[in-house]
């Protein structure tokens, strides 16, 4: 298996075989809270207007996301799963449009299958991949709006990689490649990841969020990229 990892809009355009685009804070954390939480179908989007006109096309439609982190006008929730109302998504259609995420699945158009990754279902991912077992993986890092590699990500995708090259004999995490998981998270504390304890973005990019989307294999499922009625939904599968 040939494991490769990208970073940003020009890794996801190289991206192909099957490919894991990663946005840890925070796009595809809240997607895995948001089907936890009880929402039926997530459809991720790249264009903001696609997703307004999605919404006046569709009332019941619940919009999910965010530009520059924060809610965009207009919007029922940002881009947040300590945020999220279960009351006000549960049995409901979500659209989902991020800076950084969805924008990776827009853009991986050689990739063979997508799949979304973070921390809190990383278990889950490398089982589907193991089962799967593809010639090509590609892991598809989306750093902070597509502009510049975050440690989040980076790390999210070391973690899959070495998990993967790990034999299966051995407990998760004991790769000799792989680092250890606190060491990850005061990394990511000390690093891009500061940006969630700012008192001045709590409203909007909340401290709570950094220990949700770091809670490890908390979700035993992934979220596959498919296709329906010419619109890409991700589709949960329990793994």
């Amino acid at each position: 298996m040939e494991i490769q990892i990208l970073q940003l809009l020009d890794g996801a355009r190289k991206a192909r075989g099957l490919t894991v685009i990663i946005d840890v804070f925070r796009a595809f954390s809240t997607a895995c809270y948001a089907y936890h939480s009880g929402a039926v179908k997530i459809i991720p989007v790249g264009s903001i207007d696609f997703a307004y006109r999605l919404k006046e096309q569709n009332p019941d439609y619940i919009l999910l996301g965010e530009r520059n982190e924060q809610k965009p006008e207009g919007f029922d929730f940002g881009n947040s799963p300590s945020l999220l109302v279960t009351e006000k998504i549960a049995g409901k259609t979500l659209v989902h449009t991020t800076s950084s995420g969805t924008q990776g699945i827009a853009n991986a158009t050689n990739a063979a299958e997508i799949i979304t990754g973070s921390f809190v279902n990383s278990g889950a991912i490398v089982r589907y991949i193991r089962q799967q077992n593809p010639a090509v993986v590609s892991l598809v890092c989306m750093g902070y709006a597509c502009e510049y590699p975050t440690d989040e990500d980076t790390l999210c995708a070391e973690w899959i990689k070495n998990e993967l090259e790990t034999p299966h004999n051995l407990p998760s995490g004991g790769g000799e490649k792989s680092k250890n998981f606190a060491e990850m998270v005061e990394i990511i504390r000390d690093g891009s990841g500061a940006r969630l304890f700012d008192p001045e973005k709590q409203s909007w990019s909340p401290q709570a969020d950094f220990e949700l989307c770091l809670d490890l294999n908390r979700f035993d499922f992934v979220l596959k990229v498919e296709r329906e009625n010419e619109l890409n939904y991700l589709r949960k599968i329990k793994i």
